[in-house]
């Protein structure tokens, strides 16, 4: 017989119950913070509801009526600058703690602020998507930002919030400053691949972050019991070595309580915790109707969770002990629906029978696009260099060499950075060598990943979005980001826009195209054509070592995210760099001549400039190269672009990847729309195959483009325009 030893988890995990001592002996400056609190969130949903069912809501209405006793219990006694984000079903939280930062002793018997009828009216102004609102109605009722308050922001991806509070979290710990960040999500999202990837990561690197469990029992229509085996949600903390408390939500004492304990062992520094609290919605999924009239609860059963309510058990205790009286708890509901009826006053008004929004707080819509990205005014006082400018002594260095150099040199002088990626520590540098001796010389700022991009990259998100840091963020292969696309598209890509550009997000994403490495279909990725079609990020692609300084250090500097295209075909190559200067910045949104010529413009980027060198020379042609250098929508040199098309009125696009996700049919469009008139043929093209590459030698080289699909789409480009074939194509140049 083998032996058999019984294990046990590395964290405890506990069921913490309020006692009726408890309740007695709690102080009644707190009990009436927590009603005082309560109250006004219902009042808040029920004015919600009430405008969504009369069709002024535009949009879901997801309302936390029911669930108040988890937000308040867990969130009065935060310090200010603690952080919380929440779910598409934020509201309680988001108001909880933004009016424990505007209101932080709430007495139930006194009238309520000129800040607390601020904070209400901005709320619901931007939950009906108007001007007044936090994020100027962008965000409406799921994305509700107040970074001041420490709300930092709500969100519809189910789960894909608690990345971010990582980066939240991690701020805190790499300040010292003892705040903690607490991430809200339902039990649906308990079963999201980036929320368990993140308790991974934050229990790996010790975060002050707490996992808030709001387990109400349903996703939309679907119960815990079919979801997953174990309906007590909180045991999932425990498999990851992170102690975890079960409470009943519906009793906003239990949970204050639990938290207490939690936020001790977070601010001591050992690491994140799980509350998981057991609430009730007591309408449906979204809108004014129970569950009930969907026919997937009983109400029999939400009858006997309201006879739970969090609010009314409150109001009973402070009866009880004699700190309120019957009419004065009656009072308060009063007046907060009082509040609310005035609040909502403000925005709306009678059309008829009915209501309607005040026409002049709706926004603007030449607001529509503003704020995607910054504008660039952080570089303004940059010191601006070119190579073919610059008079002080250069040295020849490899390309991954200079990678390395100009890390070392911002890290020296830029205390905010800090790197993160897989095998980025170890390797000498990572699987290329460009962040070797980082580590070494910058410990605490140098973190090698787990396997999983879709946590590293939203904690790197989150800790950008804070401002104190500046992080970089390597994927090995840009073929990864599919791994983390919520967060880097979704969350990354479009914080700053959503909340009402009123965010930085100054992260740098470094990814090396590997086409020709026989690393096949899902390590040989360009990822061009995605991020320029994705709104909120910048693109560089630098393509020679002096070019990887300037732009570098512009992206480095820069409030925008910023994926850097490497590719692994320079990294090898040998290129000048200063051998003293590594300061300089080459500006976001300014190409490069290569080389001048008035039959062609040829348009491209990294690695096949140097192939479109080698083409033109070979077929002995007049064209005009220009690397791009910087491909987003919002830096495209347009002026050189322009001038080059003005003067040769024929273009050819160039580059490596496949047909489906190429940048060049993006850039063709543009061109088109802004030049056809100059244009004296259609646009040309010279891409890879539909296919990514494959493993094989000779089927990978023939999936991707190179000098000879250059030279085969300069010569077409050239009869196309009734120009003879070059007497070099004749006699078969191309390799």
């Amino acid at each position: 017989m083998p032996d058999r030893i019984e294990l046990t988890a590395a964290a405890p995990w506990i069921e913490l119950r309020s006692t009726q001592a408890d309740w007695q002996q709690a102080d009644p400056a707190l009990l009436g913070e927590l009603l005082t609190q309560m109250s006004l969130i219902r009042a808040f949903e029920e004015s919600v509801l009430e405008l969504a069912g009369e069709g002024l809501v535009h949009g879901p209405a997801h309302s936390s009526i029911g669930q108040e006793g988890g937000a308040a219990g867990s969130i009065v006694g935060l310090r200010p600058t603690d952080q919380v984000n929440g779910s598409h079903r934020g509201h309680h939280q988001f108001l909880a703690k933004a009016l424990a930062y505007v209101a932080p002793e709430l007495d139930p018997k006194a009238d309520f602020s000129e800040a607390t009828r601020s904070l209400l009216h901005r709320s619901l102004a931007e939950i009906l998507g108007l001007e007044p609102g936090f994020g100027h109605g962008r965000g409406g009722s799921m994305h509700l930002r107040w970074g001041e308050a420490g709300a930092i922001g709500t969100n519809a991806i189910v789960g894909g919030g608690v990345p971010l509070a990582a980066g939240a979290a991690m701020a805190h710990k790499l300040a010292g400053t003892g705040d903690v960040a607490i991430s809200y999500f339902g039990d649906g999202a308990v079963n999201i691949g980036a929320v368990q990837e993140t308790m991974n990561l934050a229990a790996a690197w010790s975060l002050p972050l707490m996992f808030f469990i709001e387990n109400n029992g349903y996703a939309v229509a679907t119960t815990v019991a079919e979801a997953t085996r174990d309906p007590r949600l909180s045991g999932r903390g425990p498999a990851f070595g992170i102690p975890s408390w079960r409470v009943d939500g519906m009793d906003p004492l239990a949970v204050h309580l639990a938290t207490q304990e939690a936020l001790a062992h977070m601010r001591a520094g050992h690491g994140p915790t799980v509350i998981e609290a057991e609430v009730y919605r007591y309408f449906h999924q979204n809108g004014p109707l129970p569950g009930s009239a969907f026919g997937y609860r009983t109400k029999e059963e939400e009858s006997a969770w309201r006879a739970r309510d969090p609010i009314d058990r409150t109001g009973r205790v402070l009866v009880q002990r004699g700190v309120l009286s019957p009419d004065e708890v009656d009072g308060l509901r009063a007046r907060c629906k009082d509040i609310m009826a005035e609040v909502a006053a403000r925005l709306v008004e009678p059309e008829g029978n009915k209501r309607r929004i005040r026409p002049a707080l709706w926004p603007d819509v030449g607001f529509v696009d503003a704020g995607i990205r910054g504008d660039l005014s952080e570089l303004a006082g940059a010191r601006r260099q070119e190579a073919d400018t610059f008079t002080g002594p250069l040295v020849e260095r490899k390309f991954v060499d200079a990678i390395a150099d100009v890390l070392h040199r911002r890290f020296e002088t830029d205390g905010r950075l800090v790197i993160m990626g897989e095998d980025i520590h170890k390797l000498k540098g990572g699987t290329n060598g460009a962040t070797r001796g980082l580590a070494a010389a910058f410990p605490g700022r140098v973190f090698g990943t787990p396997i999983s991009e879709g946590s590293f990259a939203g904690l790197a998100g989150g800790l950008a979005m804070d401002g104190r840091y500046r992080p970089l963020v390597e994927f090995m292969y840009p073929d990864f980001m599919w791994v983390a696309a919520d967060q880097v598209f979704n969350q990354i890509g479009k914080a700053r826009h959503m909340f009402g550009a009123d965010v930085d997000v100054p992260l740098v994403l470094r990814t090396k195209i590997a086409m020709g490495t026989g690393y096949g279909s899902q390590h040989s990725l360009d990822p061009a054509g995605m991020f320029a079609t994705s709104a909120g990020w910048r693109i560089v692609a630098p393509s020679t070592p002096f070019d990887y300084v300037g732009l570098m250090n512009a992206a480095l500097a820069c409030n925008d995210p910023v994926l850097v295209i490497e590719h692994v075909d320079l990294y090898q190559t040998m290129g000048q760099v200063p051998v003293d200067d590594l300061d300089y910045v080459i500006p976001l949104g300014q190409a490069r001549v290569v080389r001048a010529g008035s039959e062609l413009t040829i348009l491209t980027y990294s690695a096949m400039v140097a192939r479109s060198l080698e083409a033109v020379e070979q077929l002995g042609l007049d064209a005009e190269i220009i690397d791009l250098r910087t491909l987003d929508r919002a830096s495209l040199d347009w002026d050189t672009i322009g001038e080059s098309i003005r003067k040769t009125n024929n273009v050819v696009i160039v580059e490596q990847g496949s047909a489906g996700t190429s940048y060049g049919g993006f850039l063709a469009d543009e061109i088109q729309r802004r030049y056809l008139d100059w244009l004296d043929q259609p646009i040309q093209r010279v891409h890879g195959k539909e296919a990514s590459p494959t493993i094989s030698k000779v089927l990978e080289r023939a999936a991707f483009a190179g000098t000879r699909e250059v030279v085969d789409g300069l010569a077409l480009a050239m009869a196309s325009k009734g120009a003879p074939l070059p007497p070099a194509l004749i006699a078969g140049a191309g390799s």
